[in-house]
């Protein structure tokens, strides 16, 4: 997409906000490190927790929650020994669960699953590498991506999902951040591209069949830093982040169209700062009015915002107690799925349906271009569904594979 920065009533500035989707968040006693990661369809959830106790004593393992049920629950992971509480999880749509550990100079690979009263482990394999990054989960639902960054060259690898343990798919001019998938299959990946030299940040494409081939994508001005945050496959709709208006804003378009850039001035917040996570789905060809749920971190905490690119309107809402920040999920149907623990619910989905633009929210004010505020009248409450939780079995030996699996394989050295 190639696009031009616009002026105009819908203009404005935004707070500079946290990079991407994930954000820290868990019970109350727990304080899970990297909050919860979903699967692209929302149908399971993972992170890692730990019981209440001292900071420094804390046995931390992996979660599961199951989310597409009658009626969602968690499932502990844990092995016999506790992981290190920077260790990534991601879920796959089958339920099982990828953690990645730091392992002497390498990143190691396993599958963690249910398996009567212990925790089943299948090894992946290992990259040898000084840092790597995971992606956000693959819309297949059976593989994870990597980015790992040098100086002048960033490699994407492709770390669950090969026929032989984890390889490097890609090796791309430049130092590479974000990841933003652009189709429902795990083909097209938009990654945000410094180039060698200190030039602007630019976003591309990564075409994962056509062996990593690289095109633009976002191209706002020739100076601008832009970034994509956000993209819908069913509409089109991107949400970024680009200083080309002069500093740094929120902004939307849509993939493909000739029309420019639009920065919203609803979305500039003074006192917080915007962050998109969630667009929901099945909105064809309807870029303009499809719901934008958004984070919203001030000095209050964090609460949840919902906005439509037609409304002009930003609807603040007080986010449910233990909301892990920028987790959640749009149904079909129009509703925002937000997850949440806290000390009386270890395992919770909060439902909040979209608020028609025709009436003014709490927080927002009337619809006459006032500028909302983080903080002012308390916004309503999502309703709240409280949820049980399995019984917590711990792991008495190590199942270091599953019927049918395959073998750890050798390390594989990043360059």
């Amino acid at each position: 997409m190639t696009a031009c920065a616009i002026e105009g009533p819908t203009a404005g500035a935004v707070a500079p906000g946290p990079e991407g989707p994930g954000a820290s968040g868990g019970p109350a006693g727990a304080d899970a490190p990297g909050g919860l990661t979903l699967t692209a369809d929302g149908a399971y959830a993972a992170r890692l927790t730990a019981a209440p106790g001292p900071p420094g004593e804390r046995a931390w393992y992996p979660e599961r929650w199951t989310l597409d049920g009658p009626e969602p629950y968690a499932v502990p992971l844990p092995l016999d020994r506790p992981e290190a509480p920077d260790s990534p999880v991601v879920p796959l749509a089958d339920g099982r669960v990828v953690i990645m550990r730091r392992v002497a100079g390498r990143r190691t690979f396993s599958l963690l699953y249910p398996t009567g009263p212990v925790t089943g482990e299948l090894p992946l394999g290992a990259v040898e590498c000084s840092g790597m990054t995971l992606l956000p989960p693959s819309p297949d639902g059976r593989s994870v991506y990597a980015l790992t960054v040098g100086e002048h060259v960033s490699s994407l690898w492709r770390v669950v999902g090969g026929a032989f343990g984890p390889e490097r798919i890609a090796r791309i001019p430049g130092r590479c951040s974000g990841g933003v998938w652009l189709d429902r299959t795990g083909r097209m990946l938009a990654l945000d591209r410094r180039p060698a030299g200190g030039a602007p940040l630019k976003t591309v494409a990564v075409d994962l069949e056509r062996h990593g081939e690289v095109t633009p994508l976002l191209q706002i001005a020739p100076e601008s830093n832009d970034r994509l945050l956000l993209a819908d496959a069913d509409s089109g709709l991107l949400l970024l982040r680009s200083d080309a208006p002069g500093h740094d804003r929120l902004g939307w378009g849509v993939l493909g169209s000739c029309r420019p850039v639009r920065f919203p001035e609803c979305l500039r917040l003074a006192d917080a700062a915007v962050t998109p996570f969630a667009v929901r789905p099945g909105q064809m060809l309807m870029p303009e009015s499809c719901e934008v749920a958004l984070r919203i971190d001030g000095a209050a905490g964090s609460r949840v915002g919902v906005w439509r690119p037609a409304g002009r309107r930003l609807h603040v809402l007080a986010a449910p107690d233990g909301w892990s920040p920028g987790a959640g999920y749009w149904s079909r149907d129009g509703v925002l799925h937000l997850p949440y623990a806290n000390g009386a619910t270890p395992c919770g989905v909060a439902l909040l349906d979209a608020p028609p633009d025709g009436e003014p929210s709490p927080a927002t004010g009337p619809a006459t271009g006032s500028e909302p505020s983080a903080a002012g009248p308390p916004p309503p409450v999502c309703r709240p569904v409280p949820l049980g939780q399995a019984p917590l079995h711990r792991a008495g030996a190590r199942v270091t594979a599953s019927p049918g699996g395959a073998g750890p394989t050798a390390p594989v050295r990043a360059t």
